[in-house]
């Protein structure tokens, strides 16, 4: 039974009314359809790729163990309705990118719920809601913290990526080498000791640095041996699983980072690592996933103005306050998203860069877009590449320069599932550094480019405080890129 004594009439019957999307329905998702039915939504539509896995069960609470290999969001679906048999609940077993989601689709809703764990479908989900002027609430958790944002074309935030290690070492002591030979010298231990200040279970307990040489040499040998078996010419394919694979891992960085005078990690930080694991906390997901739905009740009251970005901490603030809300960023005027005229600069080698490399490289992965169609300002609109299968497939192995791209050439990319065109303008450059490809310089030409203060800022991956260090993207206007489990 939805729970709608708490809201006045009006803003009770628009709930009931309002269509709602939900993307994703992992940890997030699941307690935000819970959430939603309750709250009294009952025209719900939720899309996700994924099929249930035992590792869902501990946290993703609509799932069974007899749902394992089904799919999410038909599972999802099906669990929620009996919280709310009367919700009108439509499950998509999809990806979002899919065409059949278009524009259009994406105006057929009142609000549009992110809870999502990768880059691609965030960015996408973003512009599609952009294009379609549809408010959009995106969400995000790592351990022990969060993030609720509102996404509309007057109030946007930017992305900032928690997996850069631009100057790493700036300011970091200088390595001191380790000799082999005076590690094996140390006290003789035979089973694997741990630093005397931590404690705990076995994976998350650091050794100490005679036992990481010891596990090195043990996964040396094991891995040999593999290999041997698998005959003349065979390789070893990286698994987090596999335990001769992990300690090779985790005792090779563990001596790395005593040279660096680093900070040594436990098993469980290392394969956290190694395997892109973000630990998944189900409170978490349940704390972000209620407030996704306050901000919704802010928009469908009409006080989008009240909306807010919100961060859950880890520990409580000087203010001791574990939800911190602050004020939405205006939007970025240089966003090649947002702005009115979406431009950008690149600089790469006109004689070296294939057309498939400005397809797949420039144009879909750094800026996102799905089905691009380039069309050349020559005076002649030479189309450069198409979007239809097969119309322009002849051109990818050749380089741009075959076609008259030169220094200050411009191009049109057009991407119509996106409603969305992007000006390129091309910087003919032939000193790129080492295995670059290219670099965006600019949003438009001629303009300088913004140096900005670079401040410490402190990694929340996988809620520690050291290792990389968050970087903001000047792309889609979003939050900072968490998980949604």
């Amino acid at each position: 039974m939805a729970l709608v004594g708490s809201l006045h009439k009006e803003l009770a019957e628009t709930v009931s009314s309002c269509r709602v999307l939900v993307v994703g329905a992992g940890g997030i998702g699941c307690e935000l359809l819970k959430n939603l039915v309750l709250t009294g939504f009952s025209n719900i539509e939720v899309i996700d790729l994924d099929v249930i896995d035992v590792s869902n069960l501990n946290r993703q609470f609509l799932f069974q163990k007899k749902h394992v290999g089904k799919s999410k969001a038909q599972v999802a679906k099906e669990s929620v309705l009996q919280f709310c048999p009367k919700a009108n609940i439509t499950a998509y077993h999809d990806s979002v990118i899919n065409p059949d989601y278009n524009v259009e689709f994406f105006r057929n809703f009142m609000l549009v719920m992110n809870a999502l764990d990768n880059r691609a479908a965030r960015n996408h989900v973003n512009r599609m809601c952009l294009a379609a002027d549809i408010p959009l609430i995106e969400s995000g958790t790592a351990g022990y913290l969060g993030q609720v944002a509102v996404i509309k074309k007057l109030f946007n935030d930017d992305i900032k990526y928690l997996l850069t290690m631009d100057k790493l070492w700036k300011k970091r002591k200088a390595p001191v080498p380790l000799d082999w030979n005076e590690v094996q010298k140390l006290e003789e231990s035979s089973d694997l000791q741990v630093e005397s200040s931590t404690a705990g279970l076995k994976d998350q307990q650091v050794l100490d640095i005679k036992s990481c040489s010891q596990l090195f040499a043990r996964s040396v040998e094991s891995l040999r041996a593999q290999l041997c078996e698998k005959g003349d010419g065979a390789e070893l394919v990286w698994d987090k699983d596999d335990p001769p694979a992990m300690d090779f891992v985790m005792s090779a960085s563990n001596l790395r980072m005593h040279i660096f005078s680093m900070n040594m990690k436990s098993r469980f930080d290392v394969k956290s690592m190694a395997g892109n694991i973000i630990p998944a906390i189900a409170t978490t997901n349940a704390v972000i996933a209620g407030l996704i739905v306050l901000e919704g009740l802010k928009i469908l009251s009409g006080n989008i103005e009240q909306c807010k970005t919100i961060f859950l901490n880890k520990q409580p603030n000087p203010r001791k306050k574990l939800l911190v809300p602050c004020a939405l960023d205006p939007p970025n005027a240089n966003c090649y998203v947002c702005a009115s005229r979406p431009e950008v600069t690149v600089k790469l080698n006109v004689h070296q860069t294939l057309v498939l490399s400005l397809q797949d490289k420039i144009l879909k992965e750094k800026f996102g877009m799905v089905a691009p169609d380039v069309q050349i300002e020559d005076g002649k609109g030479t189309i450069l590449i198409s979007s239809e299968e097969g119309e322009t497939q002849g051109n990818n192995s050749k380089c741009l320069s075959e076609f008259g791209i030169r220094h200050g050439s411009r191009l049109q990319a057009d991407d119509f599932l996106q409603d969305y065109t992007l000006l390129v303008n091309v910087l003919h450059c032939e000193d790129l550094g080492k295995d670059v490809e290219f670099e965006v310089v600019g949003d438009t030409p001629g303009k300088p480019i913004e140096k900005t203060t670079e401040e410490p800022a402190k990694s929340i991956a996988n809620g520690s405080d050291d290792g990389a260090q968050p970087s903001t993207s000047k792309g889609d206007c979003r939050l900072f890129h968490l998980t949604d489990d």
